[in-house]
């Protein structure tokens, strides 16, 4: 037979005999995989949907049927993984797919069969087969990843005293810290693994759950059950409980649903938080969780101390947003409430601020830099060389195209220089799932610095996209890791005082990274003149107006309230471009900003003010590890805090005058125990 013979035959037995197919192999598999037929599911439904792609591409697409079936099949493996389906018995499922039509085709045929219909059946299948398996590894592969990640954030919350449930999409609890119990009064043993409408109910009744308003508490008022019912978060739930020893205790519970990849409601985290010493003012101290759980699933490392250390830095800068909230709440509760009922809060942030210093040890040895000046052109060489094998390989490969402008010399770490660019690579390539062209530019941007650009064919990025690119703890990027992976790379381009930006591509032909750097003798240039800046004395004026500028607003405000109660005239943006527009209408004598923000980082943004007011105080406030950080950077502030703040030494830095001479003012000002000054020390 020729081969359009053999498709039209094909493709006529399909059309004809798709429901007896259908029905044969669903038997067959029932058979092969020991399937119960339950009432109420349908095994036929997902052979027959793949059965009808089958016939209309028979018909439709008959020479590109070997190629096309087989993409539309590749869903129905990370299906089947979903339904606890093992690998093998995938096999069995397409086996039984070609012994069905072969048998079928033979019946219809008077027992004959050609050689090349036989051929085309098996050939068919068997791409159909290969491309299910493939989607079934790589959702296993996600889920291995995954589990190591949950081990690594269920340590890091048992030392929390924050509770935390996590409940299935059914209602039942599978997971609960420590804290919940402490909290509740009673052990949660009976209730894990088990249906909350069951085992929840004389739980509730033992320690005589109650609303503030008195109202008993039932089971359907639980946070994870209504966001089970509702597909949405539920914030500030209180119930009051009573302890076994007498009294009652407050808890502030919230609830967030877990989405799988393809929309699908996966689970609930819901948290409990003691609020009994301030349950009207402390609500702040609900961001840890938020922060945490959106940590999860966002590491993809290839090789365990590259997970390690960015585990190590996304936990810090979360746990350490958390601790600042917590710290600015104390100070403000000092002040209405005895001192002595704050002493356990306390120590639980000197706890959680000795947990954050262990997790940072992870990621200090990635800061230990060998800078020197680097061709450009050929860190990209190398880079392309490395990257190659894994662009080539699979499918749909991509291919480089390269237009070096031989722009010079940057002052970087080889090494880490290469894998910044080799990063860049495979995340674009990421973007092109059928394969496609990748340019990689270089060149001068006037006399200063040096550019790289990376252009993908993928489809343009959306506004919201743009604007959440290098958030961390985004947990809407096209990979669970992207964003983390985008923010750390942006930091390292930072402390060699440059920039990483992405933009559409002209025309909406695809998307573009930016790497902008500092030319290597325009930077030594800078870091001379750093040292310039580091010798002499600043002359500060007496500190009134002071600009806090942070985009988690729950920080700015508080800290902004606080400095306030100081005595500071203090004015609150929530971005870098509302800050620069605050900063033109009115005088102000200081600022304190953020070091990581979505437009601009804190660094950039003290650049600007610096030309503005040579004379304001700037300091950087940050929850990240600042050593390694670009010195030229460190230059253009007067201090670095660390989260959480110590007001005491905050206060001391603003308060700084020069009403009785310059030569009274040190040219490093002190920043506290908690501070780091223009030196990059601890002071």
């Amino acid at each position: 037979m020729k081969p359009n013979e053999t498709i039209e035959a094909l493709a006529t037995l399909v059309h004809e005999e798709r429901e007896r197919l259908a029905r044969l192999w669903a038997k067959r598999l029932r058979e092969e995989l020991y399937e119960l037929d339950l009432p109420g599911r349908d095994l036929r439904a997902p052979l027959r949907r793949m059965l009808d792609e089958l016939a209309r591409l028979l018909t439709d697409r008959p020479d590109d049927v070997l190629s096309l079936w087989p993409e539309v099949v590749r869903p129905h493996g990370a299906f089947r993984y979903d339904q606890r389906f093992e690998p093998e018995d995938l096999v069995r499922e397409f086996k039984a797919l070609e012994e069905v039509l072969l048998r079928v085709y033979t019946r219809r045929h008077g027992g004959e069969l050609e050689p090349e219909v036989a051929e085309f059946i098996t050939e068919l299948v068997g791409e159909a087969n290969a491309s299910a398996q493939a989607s079934y590894a790589r959702v296993l592969r996600t889920e291995e990843v995954r589990f190591r990640e949950a081990a690594v954030m269920e340590s890091i919350l048992y030392h929390m005293d924050v509770g935390i449930l996590l409940a299935e999409e059914d209602g039942s609890v599978s997971f609960a810290t420590p804290p919940v119990s402490r909290l509740i009064g009673v052990p949660m043993r009976s209730v894990v693994g088990a249906r909350a409408v069951n085992s929840l109910v004389p739980v509730l009744a033992q320690v005589k759950a109650h609303h503030p308003s008195g109202e008993s508490f039932r089971v359907t008022d639980m946070p994870f059950m209504r966001a089970i019912k509702e597909r949405g978060p539920v914030r500030g739930v209180m119930m009051v409980v009573e302890r076994p020893g007498g009294g009652e205790a407050w808890l502030e519970m919230s609830a967030t649903p877990i989405w799988e990849e393809g929309g699908e409601l996966a689970g609930v985290i819901q948290t409990l938080t003691d609020r009994t010493e301030a349950a009207t003012k402390a609500k702040e101290l609900m961001n840890a969780h938020d922060e945490l759980r959106r940590l999860q699933g966002r590491l993809l490392q290839r090789t365990r101390a590259q997970a390690l250390g960015q585990l190590a830095s996304g936990a810090a800068h979360a746990l350490n947003n958390f601790l600042n909230v917590l710290r600015l709440r104390i100070t403000l509760l000092r002040r209405e409430f005895k001192p002595e009922h704050l002493d356990a809060l306390d120590r639980t942030v000197g706890q959680i601020g000795e947990l954050v210093a262990r997790l940072q040890e992870f990621n200090v040895q990635r800061t230990e830099e060998v800078l020197s000046d680097v061709s450009l052109d050929n860190a990209v060489r190398e880079s392309m060389e490395l990257a190659r094998g894994e662009l080539e390989r699979g499918e749909h490969p991509v291919t480089l195209e390269l237009h070096l402008g031989d722009p010079g010399a940057i002052r970087a770490d080889a090494g880490f220089l290469r894998e910044l660019v080799v990063s860049l690579l495979l995340a674009a390539r990421d973007r092109m799932e059928q394969g496609g062209r990748l340019e990689l530019t270089t060149q001068a941007d006037g006399t200063e610095r040096l550019v790289l650009r990376i252009q993908d064919q993928g489809r343009p990025y959306t506004v919201e996209e743009l604007s959440r690119m290098f958030d961390p703890l985004n947990r809407e990027a096209g990979a669970p890791q992207a964003a983390l992976q985008l923010a750390v790379l942006r930091a390292q381009v930072q402390r060699w005082g440059g920039e990483l930006t992405v933009e559409n591509a002209q025309g909406g032909k695809g998307g573009v990274f930016v790497v902008r750097l500092p030319r290597a003798r325009a930077a030594h240039e800078e870091e001379a003149h750093a040292e310039a800046q580091l010798t002499g004395p600043r002359r500060f004026q007496q500190t009134r107006r002071v600009l806090v500028v942070d985009d988690d607003m729950d920080n700015a405000r508080m800290l902004a309230e606080v400095l306030g109660d100081e005595g500071y005239d203090v004015q609150v943006a929530q971005s870098a471009e509302v800050a620069l527009q605050l900063w033109e209408r009115r005088r102000y004598d200081a600022a304190l900003l953020d070091a990581l923000m979505p437009d601009i980082s804190g660094w950039e943004l003290a650049r600007e003010l610096r030309k503005r007011t040579p004379e304001a105080l700037l300091a950087i406030v940050t929850g990240m590890d600042v050593r390694g950080q670009n010195r030229a950077n460190l230059a253009l502030v007067d201090a670095v805090f660390r989260k959480p703040i110590d007001v005491g030494a905050l206060d001391d830095f603003l308060s700084q005058s020069d009403t009785h001479s310059a030569e009274a003012v040190p040219s490093t000002p002190p920043a506290g125990p908690e501070g780091v000054g223009p030196d990059g020390l601890t002071h």
